[in-house]
């Protein structure tokens, strides 16, 4: 999986054109004309939007300055899930470019956590690719690489430099087929309940019997409701071990579809 650039390429280069907008009742100096960004998916908001912030600054009083924040149709959008993952939960069925709303006031304490410099995104990153690691190879890989290395990855991510990234990235990501494999499958879905934002358990690559498991039989396990009524698409029966993610950490998406012929609702989902 490693060495498929190509695969690797698209994914990193994925992008979703954004308009961001001025909250109405923020602006007190003059009108802010919307501004347009092509957003990494692979990427955090607060990591990508210094223009944008800098950009509606001047139509706000230095006064009425707090923490930037955003939100799309009333929803507070969060810093720490990748930006894929929050189009493909929030907009994914809504028409291009991607409408974001933009405050400096107000900030939903109990919806967001506070994002006041890239250290702390650089932090909660770096947290995810120790906890992957732990999963995959007992930190055997991360503990092994140097504090330089460490700095590589998040340089990488936060100059949206691909090849900088992946020079590390890989040995994060290398099967130790002589060891059986990963340990687990380091995995997240995301979904919008409140109550239960995202589920995570121990997922093995393989079941007792050597048999590789697919992305369809972890779903099945995890939230069956995301398996279609006639079966498996041909994505979902994609290995495990092969996800071509910039990241170590597996993200899904799911957004509830209304029921269907009675039974219970499926799931729609995404990779990023």
């Amino acid at each position: 999986m490693a060495d498929d650039k190509d695969v690797l390429r698209d994914v990193w280069f994925g992008r979703i054109p954004t308009c961001f907008a001025l909250y109405q009742d923020e602006v007190t100096e003059k009108e802010a004309e919307p501004f347009y960004l092509l957003l990494p998916r692979v990427s955090y908001l607060t990591l990508v939007t210094d223009k944008v912030k800098k950009h509606f600054l001047k139509a706000v009083k230095p006064e009425d300055v707090e923490e930037m924040w955003f939100e799309y149709e009333g929803t507070p959008l969060k810093w720490h899930y990748p930006i894929g993952v929050l189009f493909d939960l929030h907009a994914l069925n809504t028409a291009l470019p991607w409408s974001i709303t933009v405050h400096f006031k107000n900030f939903p304490e109990r919806d967001l956590l506070h994002c006041l410099s890239n250290s702390v995104i650089e932090a909660h990153f770096m947290s995810c690719i120790k906890e992957a690691d732990a999963l995959k190879h007992k930190s055997q890989v991360i503990n092994d690489m140097q504090k330089k290395d460490h700095k590589q990855l998040w340089m990488g991510l936060q100059n949206d430099k691909f090849d900088q990234f992946w020079a590390m990235n890989r040995k994060l990501m290398e099967y130790p087929t002589e060891e059986g494999g990963f340990r687990y499958i380091p995995f997240r879905i995301y979904q919008t309940m409140s109550d239960r934002p995202f589920i995570q358990k121990l997922f093995r690559p393989a079941s007792p019997e050597g048999h590789t498991h697919t992305l369809g039989d972890l779903l099945k396990e995890m939230y069956p409701a995301a398996i279609a009524h006639d079966g498996l698409s041909g994505f979902l029966r994609s290995l495990l071990d092969s996800p071509g993610l910039p990241r170590s950490l597996m993200a899904l998406s799911l957004k509830q579809d209304s029921p269907r012929g009675g039974g219970e609702g499926g799931g729609e989902e995404r990779r990023s």
